[in-house]
């Protein structure tokens, strides 16, 4: 389907400034419930955006549909792909497998999901995003799932060494409401969470909004629910020739974050890596090879 490539929200938000003050309105409203917002009737969909049956209409051939019907065929197409279980994609893969070699056809795979993800990154947005993390009077919260613990895992890492004041959270841990204790207004939560989105991942995010922190999202090209409650949104494209999703994406986007904070707080950060390898050093943790 088209909307691996390019998700509907994407060509809303590409398309916003095109808008009419109605149509804007009711891109907004489509976005805000997405993508459960356009399934219904288009009656139901105009009256809960409080706009015109022929705003809708008109919205959805600027988006490039002929009509309401494509548009909502599509929107289910980009349902099913966000709910397909591993084997599901293995399935609908290997039907269409080309003849050439895994490698090279994984590989441009990958390399089209940085360059669709990088389109359509805000740096301003990521820029903030960064500063928030590198903000030490702000406790940093960080967020994994099932899968994506490791990549929270990964960034915590990193940050341990960067700047104190942060904890790693697992919300598959039965125990992750005692973090929220310490959470307060301001606080930064760094939150992993891609298809097949988790309740537990959504309801601690939930609970973290209440209590005033920021919400900054790693997540797919259509976004997790916490998307509603973030406060910066970074989708990765995470679609490849396999039955499982795509993290390369995710770890660039990732990395450079994790290059950009210790850059803005550098000073800091090379007294506590010197202080670290002083610690190796004592503890003979590594092998010295000069």
């Amino acid at each position: 389907m088209t909307q691996e490539m390019q998700t509907i929200s994407d060509c809303i938000q590409e398309k916003l400034n095109d808008l009419t003050r109605a149509e804007r309105q009711l891109a907004l409203s489509i976005l805000e419930n997405y993508p459960a917002s356009g399934l219904g009737p288009l009656s139901s969909l105009a009256k809960d955006a409080n706009v015109s049956v022929p705003t809708v209409a008109r919205m959805v051939q600027k988006l490039g549909y002929k009509g309401y019907p494509d548009f909502q065929a599509e929107l289910r197409e980009e349902l099913r792909a966000k709910v397909k279980n591993p084997i599901a994609k293995h399935d609908t893969w290997a039907e269409a497998v080309p003849s050439e070699h895994l490698l090279n056809r994984f590989t441009e795979a990958v390399i089209e999901n940085i360059r669709l993800t990088l389109g359509q990154i805000d740096p301003v947005a990521f820029d903030q995003a960064c500063s928030l993390v590198a903000d030490q009077s702000r406790q940093l919260f960080i967020v994994g799932g099932r899968i994506t613990h490791t990549l929270a895992e990964y960034f915590f890492l990193h940050m341990q060494v960067i700047r104190p004041n942060l904890t790693h959270v697992q919300s598959t841990s039965n125990t992750w409401p005692h973090y929220l204790l310490n959470a307060k207004k301001g606080d930064v939560f760094v939150i992993f969470d891609v298809r097949r989105y988790e309740n537990n991942t959504l309801k601690l995010a939930e609970m973290a909004h209440a209590r005033g922190a920021k919400i900054i999202l790693f997540t797919d090209q259509w976004r997790s629910p916490v998307y509603r409650l973030a406060h910066v949104c970074l989708s990765c494209r995470i679609i490849v020739p396999s039955a499982w999703d795509s993290a390369a994406t995710t770890m660039l986007l990732l990395e450079t974050m994790i290059s950009s904070v210790q850059n803005l707080q550098w000073d800091e950060t090379k007294e506590r890596m010197e202080a670290l390898e002083g610690m190796f050093d004592q503890t003979k943790l590594f092998r010295k090879f000069t």
